[in-house]
């Protein structure tokens, strides 16, 4: 079966999902809520079975409280549509630009900052040039990071353009992804999109999203050895820190081993974006700095994630700690 039909086949409907975990169906909201249920049969899979509190659940499991507003938390926690000088294009920092390279996701997490994001109004893949024509008179620019939406749902097709085009570039010297792909949809790791990349020459940069060592399974260990062997990533992690899903050091010390035992070095460890909807995964400032102390003690310094928060018009992340 192809990656498409296996993304098909994920679940849509969070009482199907609630159904497949033997869970009662009165977990499921009585309200409507927008952001849709979507998560592939894989990644539910290694979900523990009538466990409520399951902290891959918990990522993806629609929620009552979503439907409730909360002040301080808004559409676009990040006022990215501030440094958006053309659609699809991010230019927040100085020598990088971010392209939301697609505007679905593979799996739905509940407490995503772009789950309210304009995506219909910011599709590069649909109009890539102007962005290559911003990026081409930037001679500033270094590094163009894909996001999404994950970047990698999009067609073979539109990754050869992107890096035909990025290749004519001399200023341009590294390419970032950022992906849950690696983790919950490992089979699009194909070997023809591999070979994409085994032939572009700018230093190849793969940011995995994980948050718990349970979504770790031997498919993501051979498909980061395939993006480490075939086409060269330098593969970095990051993760939000969730109330219920991750915050202690335990757990967090338990995921840096595994990511290295897999290849990847732990990268940043962000508080949550205060982004509507997602207000039940906060966990306190004070909190996070006590957890990330505990941390530093378990581990070397090598597999400690920077603590770190993105604050709207700060033209770099704030440090924690």
């Amino acid at each position: 079966m192809n990656w498409q039909k296996i993304l098909a086949n994920g679940f849509s409907d969070v009482k199907d999902l609630l159904n497949y975990l033997e869970l009662p169906d009165t977990l499921a909201p009585t309200t409507k809520i927008p952001f849709k249920t979507r998560v592939p049969l894989d990644f539910a899979a290694r979900m523990e079975k009538k466990n409520p509190l399951d902290p891959l659940l918990l990522q993806v499991l629609m929620q009552q409280s979503e439907a409730s507003a909360l002040q301080g938390y808004t559409k676009d926690p990040l006022e990215e549509d501030k440094f958006t000088p053309i659609p699809g294009l991010i230019h927040k920092y100085q020598s990088r630009v971010l392209l939301t390279f697609g505007n679905t996701c593979a799996i739905n997490c509940r407490y995503c900052f772009r789950r309210h994001f304009p995506y219909s109004k910011n599709n590069v893949t649909k109009n890539l040039m102007p962005a290559i024509d911003y990026i081409r008179q930037n001679k500033s620019i270094t590094e163009v990071i894909l996001s999404g939406g994950d970047p990698m749902l999009a067609k073979d097709a539109s990754f050869k353009i992107l890096l035909s085009n990025l290749a004519a570039l001399d200023h341009i010297t590294t390419l970032r992804l950022h992906s849950r792909i690696p983790v919950v949809l490992p089979e699009r790791i194909t070997k023809e999109w591999l070979e994409l990349f085994k032939n572009s020459s700018f230093n190849k940069v793969m940011v995995i999203h994980t948050n718990h060592a349970n979504e770790l399974s031997l498919k993501v260990k051979s498909a980061c050895a395939l993006l480490k062997n075939a086409a060269n990533f330098h593969l970095l992690n990051q993760g939000v820190l969730l109330k219920g899903v991750n915050d202690n050091a335990e757990s967090l010390a338990v995921l840096s081993e595994k990511l290295f035992s897999y290849g990847i070095l732990p990268y940043y460890l962000h508080l949550l974006d205060k982004v509507a909807g997602a207000q039940h995964f906060a966990v306190a400032e004070d909190k996070a700095k006590k957890i990330y102390k505990a941390l530093q003690k378990k581990l070397p310094g090598y597999l400690v994630p920077r603590l770190v928060k993105e604050e709207p018009f700060m033209l770099h992340k704030t440090l924690i700690i």
